[in-house]
C-alpha cells in the first residue's frame, strides 16, 4: 500500500482507506479485545498519516497566524497616522 496524502484545504485525505476499514472491522469484531491491544498492529500502521495530517494543519495555522499579525500591525500604524493627524 501506498502511503500518499492529498491536500483538501484543511482536511488530509489519507490512501489508508483500507487500513482504516480494518480498524473499524477489527473493533466492531473484537469489541472488548480492542481495548486489550487485539486492534494496535492496525493503529500503529495509521499513526504516520495522523503525525503528517496535524504537521500540515500547524504549518497552515501559522501561515494564517502570519497573515492575521501583518493586518494587525498594518491597522495599528494606520490608526497611529490617523491620531497623529488629528492631534496636530
Amino acid at each position: 500500500m501506498v502511503n500518499k496524502l492529498i491536500d483538501v484545504g484543511m482536511i488530509v485525505l489519507c490512501d489508508f482507506v483500507q487500513i482504516i476499514e480494518e480498524f473499524q472491522k477489527c473493533h466492531i469484531d473484537h469489541p472488548i479485545g480492542k481495548f486489550f491491544g487485539e486492534c494496535t498492529d492496525l493503529k500503529i500502521k495509521l499513526d504516520p498519516c495522523f503525525k503528517e495530517e496535524k504537521a500540515l494543519k500547524r504549518k497552515a495555522n501559522f501561515e494564517q497566524s502570519k497573515k492575521l499579525k501583518e493586518r494587525l500591525q498594518a491597522f495599528r500604524k494606520e490608526t497611529a497616522e490617523e491620531n497623529n493627524l488629528v492631534q496636530s
